[in-house]
């Protein structure tokens, strides 16, 4: 259970913070940024869910509480050494879950004939820019993953990576199953 009765604890006036194993970390690590990037994918989907009602808004919310989990996870490395306590992980079922949405979504939704742009209808747009957030993050977990001495677990860099497309697809559902996006023409305005 998590507990916060100090806010601030002025670890970070010295450009450090402490993961949730306790061990210092620079602000600037691979590890903090992608739970920080993990962080504002999260703040942008609380934008699109002010525009987002029934299954679709549960979905966003059950989708901020997830990212929480990944942010959980990422904080705490897995050094080889007993915690303790039971890390939070992110498991196969919640990948598998946003596949399962994506399918059906996307079972309504005409094939692309183009790129889209960003907008259409306030919700894609949010989207969208949640979309785009999600695949910096995607970019920093990998990042983290790839470094020889940090371990990330294959479903956290599954779970950011099958999240950016299920925004991409949650913005043309949100686009009138795609009827509202808006086409990238190439060279339109030369």
């Amino acid at each position: 259970m998590v507990k916060l009765d100090k806010i601030y604890t002025r670890t970070g006036d010295r450009g450090k913070t402490r993961l949730s194993t306790g061990e210092p970390a620079d602000k600037w690590h691979p590890r903090v940024t992608a739970y920080g990037t993990v962080d504002e994918v999260n703040a942008a989907l609380g934008i699109a869910a002010l525009e987002a009602e029934g299954e679709q808004a549960d979905a966003i919310h059950r989708i901020q509480n997830d990212l929480f989990d990944l942010g959980a996870d990422l904080a705490t490395p897995d050094r080889g050494k007993e915690l303790g306590w039971e890390p939070l992980r992110i498991v196969k079922t919640q990948v598998t879950r946003l596949e399962t949405e994506i399918d059906a979504m996307n079972a309504d939704i005409a094939p692309l004939d183009s790129f889209i742009l960003p907008g259409g209808s306030r919700l894609a747009a949010h989207l969208h820019v949640a979309r785009t957030i999600c695949r910096r993050a995607e970019r920093d977990v990998a990042r983290l993953a790839a470094a020889e001495d940090e371990e990330v677990s294959p479903e956290a860099l599954a779970y950011i990576n099958r999240l950016s497309d299920w925004l991409f697809v949650a913005s043309r559902a949100a686009n009138g199953n795609g009827t509202r996006d808006v086409k990238w023409v190439p060279g339109k305005n030369r």
